[in-house]
């Protein structure tokens, strides 16, 4: 992880090894986070150990958790609040458990909680591969779960990897995560990876790239 110490990011220092997941809290950007390992599906893909989080601008590093979870796909931190961020945790690509889907703190890291999964039992093979925040109501969330599992000479995902069973795609929140409905209408029926992008001048407007073997429609996805 390589931090631009000076404007327009022209010097550099090397401060951490880690996949480039870097989120920086729009309130004080003294708080960077990292997240490390390498949430892709290729073999030759790395693993890391969880969060770090820096509150002096990249000048020391605390790991605060999430260490089993071995990838982590996105964090977004909250608009106002430096203690409070969402990190995606896709999980270990090789093996099932491990800390997987999406998870908040509110005090810095020193604690979390798993506010998004996949229902039993295939939340131990099922992480969240994406997360998005409302930047003017962060109560307003959307997270993709995903499925997958590599082995030394296969690759599966999906619903071929949880018995058909439709646990991946766009989830939305509208109590900060306190509960969540799929949405469905107007996606594909079965998906794979999703990506996701709000747009910040109207967080009403969500974009998705959904990687999946059937085709949706056009128009309002609810």
């Amino acid at each position: 992880f390589h931090l631009g110490k000076h404007g327009g990011g022209q010097d550099f220092a090397v401060d951490l090894r880690a996949q480039d997941i870097v989120a920086v809290a729009p309130s004080n950007a003294r708080h960077v986070w990292v997240g490390t390992g390498e949430a892709n599906d290729r073999n030759s893909s790395s693993w890391g150990d969880g969060v770090y989080h820096s509150i002096d601008g990249g000048g020391s590093w605390n790991n605060v958790g999430l260490k089993s979870s071995r990838t982590i796909a996105r964090i977004v931190a909250h608009p106002t609040d430096t203690n409070t961020v969402w990190v995606a945790a896709m999980g270990d690509l090789w093996n099932p458990g491990g800390e997987r889907g999406l998870y908040r703190t509110t005090d810095g890291g020193k604690t979390w909680k798993a506010i998004l999964a996949a229902p039993s039992p295939h939340d131990d093979i099922t992480g969240c591969g994406d997360v998005v925040v409302d930047p003017k109501n962060p109560n307003n969330i959307y997270a993709a779960l995903y499925a997958r599992r590599r082995t030394s000479w296969s690759f599966t995902s999906g619903n071929t990897l949880t018995g058909g069973k439709a646990v991946g795609g766009i989830y939305r929140s509208t109590d900060g995560g306190g509960s969540w409905k799929k949405l469905d209408n107007g996606l594909p029926a079965v998906t794979g990876r999703i990506g996701l992008g709000i747009y910040a001048a109207n967080p009403k407007i969500l974009f998705a790239v959904v990687q999946s073997d059937e085709g949706g429609s056009t128009g309002n996805v609810t």
